[in-house]
């Protein structure tokens, strides 16, 4: 602990006086200090990643490098909040029994095969992890996935794998699969819609490739769970999978997620009817509904605020977000941005690559909203050099999702699968075992949406 705690204080120092001999000033010397000495915390002392935001940002206010108002600027609370809301609305779904029921109701498919379940899995995983957020969707999957493997006496683990690399996919193809498309969202100017158009089709591609690649890579588990198929046959299964009809409460809820999912998908088109702000109506949605919520459900509404919403992941991202945008304050993110676009001689192409290459490999070692952070002030400041920056922030979008299925800890879905497996099962995954299809499935679907974004006019 020590030791490690010693590497990060030199590697921060050693960041901050490199800075300032290649000719920085002291306050972007300081701000790229704090910022790598946050990231540094963050991978090697996981539980106290809190903590180091804490102290980053009161040195940075110590050392005047940031001020109070663009601190408060900086930490995004427009994105926080829509965060607190959803998390809101997801508690009212689980405590409605929702996802037990959808996916309950999904998996009761006639003829059942090896093929279908693989199929069936990632597609459902995608698509819960599309409008509920990639950890209550892993969770819930996790479940279901034990339930059908111990019926069938098959290892749960390649279709545990499966589902999480499926989910990481899908969360990349809305603004409500992972904070991070929200994150880009407000800061990039791109709505539900652009999502649509752009992001979801291209997960959809890259969800066809991982099912083709899995098929074959598990196809001796995948054959075995066949046999015992035809042996122990399905029909009970599929009994045992059938839920109670939705009761009042389920309905009200699915029809207030089903608002809020439609203002949503639509808030561009209301804000140029209304005449208000851009993303407007995507940020706050999520607050109205939840208000709505607690007011219908008072009695529980404070539980639903202290145990649904993940304060303490918020205060992180709220704190990482204003020291990422203390790199932009003091003019740091334009030097490197300057440097990188001499370095590429001003080729979208160029740095389309080292964008999305590099958030796919960071964000397979560290979390991708602190990946996402660092790399947004640095594409904001490609504006100065009359760079497009549109294929930028698809390329960092798809990175920072698609490279957490490369290890085991690439992202929280991963941890929080893995956490349940070794709860329930007593299994623990190794490294390797989830390094080399991880590896297969985030490199084939990084190179499909690499070419995408250089050929396919609409992300240019």
């Amino acid at each position: 602990m020590i030791k490690k705690f010693i590497i990060l204080i030199c590697i921060a120092l050693g960041l901050g006086l490199l800075s300032s001999h290649i000719g920085l000033s002291a306050h972007q010397a300081t701000a790229i200090a704090i910022f790598s000495a946050s990231i540094m915390g963050t991978l090697f002392f996981w539980d106290f990643r809190l903590g180091f935001a804490f102290l980053g940002i009161s040195v940075l206010l110590l050392t005047r490098t940031i001020d109070i108002d663009h601190v408060i600027k900086f930490a995004s609370i427009e994105v926080i909040l829509f965060l607190v809301g959803m998390m809101i609305l997801v508690g009212l779904l689980k405590e409605a029994g929702f996802f037990a029921w959808i996916v309950q109701l999904i998996l009761r498919v006639k003829n059942m095969t090896a093929e279908k379940f693989v199929i069936i899995i990632s597609i459902v995983s995608a698509v819960l992890s599309t409008t509920t957020s990639e950890v209550v969707s892993i969770i819930f999957m996790v479940a279901a996935v034990l339930e059908i493997c111990d019926y069938f006496e098959v290892e749960p683990v390649p279709f545990i794998i499966i589902s999480v690399l499926a989910t990481n996919i899908g969360s990349a193809a809305t603004v409500l699969g992972n904070p991070i498309g929200i994150l880009i969202a407000s800061k990039a100017g791109l709505t539900f819609e652009d999502f649509i158009l752009r992001a979801f089709p291209l997960s959809v591609v890259c969800l066809a490739a991982m099912i083709f690649l899995t098929l074959f890579w598990y196809r001796k588990v995948i054959r075995k769970m066949d046999e015992n198929i035809k042996k122990l046959g399905a029909n009970d299964i599929l009994i045992k999978l059938i839920s109670i009809p939705p009761d009042r409460g389920l309905k009200i809820s699915l029809a207030i997620f089903g608002a809020t999912l439609f203002f949503i998908s639509l808030h561009h088109r209301f804000e140029l009817w209304w005449g208000l702000a851009p993303n407007t109506v995507l940020l706050t949605m999520p607050l109205i509904s939840s208000g709505a919520v607690m007011i219908w459900k008072w009695k529980r509404a404070r539980e639903y605020v202290e145990k649904d919403v993940e304060w303490w992941t918020l205060l992180f991202f709220m704190f990482l977000f204003a020291q990422a945008g203390a790199l932009k304050y003091t003019g740091a993110t334009d030097v490197l941005a300057s440097k990188l676009a001499a370095a590429t001689g001003n080729s979208v192409s160029a740095l389309i690559g080292i964008v999305l290459w590099i958030s796919t490999i960071g964000s397979s070692i560290l979390d991708n909203v602190v990946l996402v952070a660092a790399f947004i002030p640095v594409i904001q400041s490609f504006q100065n050099v009359s760079i497009d920056l549109n294929p930028l922030w698809w390329a960092l979008l798809f990175g920072g999702c698609l490279g957490g299925n490369i290890t085991m800890v690439g992202s929280t879905a991963n941890i929080v699968a893995l956490g349940i497996l070794e709860k329930e099962k007593n299994i623990r995954m190794t490294f390797f075992r989830w390094f080399w299809i991880g590896l297969v499935v985030g490199v084939v679907t990084t190179v499909i949406v690499w070419l995408a974004l250089l050929f396919v006019p609409i992300y240019r």
